[in-house]
């Protein structure tokens, strides 16, 4: 209390008026707008410093399906099922998600009050990627939370805090404002240092997204053959393209967060970090925390002829775990669906006593993401440079497969014929319609993984108890597998609204799962 006072008496003996800088102050022109605007993509990344940042989040929510696993708190207790609404994760991301969407507000507000006559081409530009990040955070809220808040203007004081009251129809409306009005202004393509930006094609798969969330078939489909056959994208001919260093921004990478720890020290965390195989040498980019992978059992579901297995999950690399060899190296150890495998912290690592000379005894089980761990001679965990993909071609090929087959107009098989053909597999024939769906879902999990969109995916075609249950049915499977002891439940299809939302907006109720 005597700070408080002590703050009262100073700045009542001020005699001159306080300068301090502030939205109506520090925007003057368009080189501000880009710096606030440049705001609003932090979060895609580390640029906020959040330990349990954006991206981060999202791999904690995947565990609630149980391929994916880990042995940190957060994802351990949600590959349990144990969910609550004062979760730090939960926390984390419902404030992130905000946080930009106020920033694209304020944005959004002051741009059009901007002067500024050489570059209102621009502004109107810069006014288009707030409009599709607002969208895009906006749809990662949907893509967790039934009925969150809309709020389209910067937040005051406690009367501008938004009702949830019919929160995801009204959130689905908005994205499509938004999408529309960035579509509207966005360029095809940018160049330079402009190169990562929110472009029309990101606008636009981002605008397909949701209506498959909506079941608008028809206009899905429209979208999708919009994007397949006007942007001049194809998909890579190596899938591994999709996530190294030397694609970025470029082919089938529609959107992506821009990373790189020499622009940023803090961007190695809950990057490769998290991915690292456990006994990994420091001098290949060993050490962090390598908590989280995918079970044996989900890597032993890939056609051995699949060439995404090569850019999805690492299959050998040299372990520090047993003795070095005969010629004074690491050994090299190989993924094998046989070796011995358990969700336990080192369940699935060679073992420790495997003879370090006889490749039949340096297998692991465990499946380690090649997507996301940077293993290199010399290299560091600490100097992760690999982008963070949001969204890219395939997408929207099973997309355009979805739509087709739910509207039942088109041809389903194009969209994921083109993704299996990549894959080095055979075409999928003529199904029926609710074989075709089975098909397209397995397809995205096979394609997707570690990209941290499934949760959503198999929340958004499954209903609790129902049929199809995707979500149920992957639940189940992991549980009995495993002996986790978990059956699932109406709060697993969808997570709770954070408790200290609830406490501090009175506009805002507890959706009927989790009161």
């Amino acid at each position: 209390m005597s700070a408080l006072l002590m703050v009262g008496v100073s700045c009542s003996d001020l005699n001159e008026t306080p300068d301090y800088i502030g939205p109506n102050s520090f925007y003057k022109s368009a080189n501000e707008l880009k710096l606030g605007v440049n705001a609003i993509y932090d979060d895609l990344t580390m640029g906020n410093s959040d330990w349990f940042n954006y991206y981060y989040n999202r791999y904690v929510f995947e565990c609630l399906v149980g391929f994916q696993v880990g042995w940190e708190k957060q994802p351990l207790q949600y590959n349990l099922g144990n969910v609550t609404g004062q979760d730090d994760v939960i926390e984390a991301y419902w404030g992130q998600s905000y946080r930009s969407i106020n920033r694209a507000n304020e944005i959004l507000a002051v741009a059009d009050q901007l002067v500024d006559p050489p570059n209102t081409a621009l502004i109107a530009r810069l006014k288009g990627e707030a409009y599709f990040l607002r969208a895009f955070y906006y749809y990662g809220l949907l893509s967790y939370f039934d009925n969150a808040p809309l709020t389209i203007k910067g937040t005051k004081d406690l009367s501008d805090l938004a009702s949830n009251s019919g929160g995801t129809r009204a959130i689905i409306d908005q994205i499509y404002a938004d999408c529309a009005a960035a579509i509207a202004v966005l360029p095809e393509a940018y160049t330079g240092a402009d190169l990562g930006r929110a472009n029309k094609w990101a606008a636009k798969t981002l605008l397909m997204k949701t209506q498959l969330w909506d079941q608008k078939w028809p206009e899905a489909k429209a979208t999708a053959e919009d994007i397949i056959d006007n942007s001049g994208l194809t998909l890579f001919d190596d899938f591994s393209y999709n996530f190294d260093t030397d694609h970025e921004n470029m082919g089938e990478r529609i959107f992506e967060g821009q990373v790189s720890a020499k622009a940023n020290a803090n961007e190695y965390s809950n990057h490769s970090a998290h991915f690292n195989p456990e006994d990994l040498p420091t001098d290949d980019g060993g050490a962090g925390w390598s908590w989280l992978s995918a079970t044996q059992d989900f890597r032993a579901a890939y056609d051995d002829a699949d060439k995404r297995i090569a850019g999805t999950f690492v299959e050998s690399y040299p372990t520090a775990r047993t003795k070095k060899n005969s010629a004074g190296q690491y050994p090299i150890v190989h993924w094998s669906k046989t070796a011995p495998y358990n969700l336990s912290r080192f369940g699935g690592i060679v073992d420790p006593n495997a003879d370090p000379n006889n490749p039949a005894e340096l297998i692991f089980g465990k499946a380690w993401s090649g997507k996301l761990t940077e293993i290199r001679a010399g290299g560091s965990y600490t100097t992760t440079e690999r982008n963070t993909i949001y969204f890219r071609l395939a997408d929207v090929f099973l997309g355009h497969s979805e739509a087709c087959n739910e509207s039942q107009t088109g041809d389903a098989t194009t969209g994921i014929n083109a993704v299996r053909d990549r894959a080095g597999l055979d075409p999928v024939g003529a199904l029926g319609k609710d074989a075709m769906r089975d098909a397209i879902v397995n397809e995205r999990m096979q394609e997707f993984v570690f990209e941290q969109v499934l949760y959503p995916e198999l929340r958004r075609k499954s209903t609790f108890g129902g049929t199809p249950d995707y979500l149920g049915d992957y639940i189940k499977h992991f549980s009995a597998l495993y002996n986790v002891g978990r059956t699932p439940k109406a709060k697993d299809y969808v997570l709770p609204i954070p408790l200290k939302e609830i406490l501090g907006n009175k506009n805002v109720t507890q959706n009927p799962q989790w009161k």
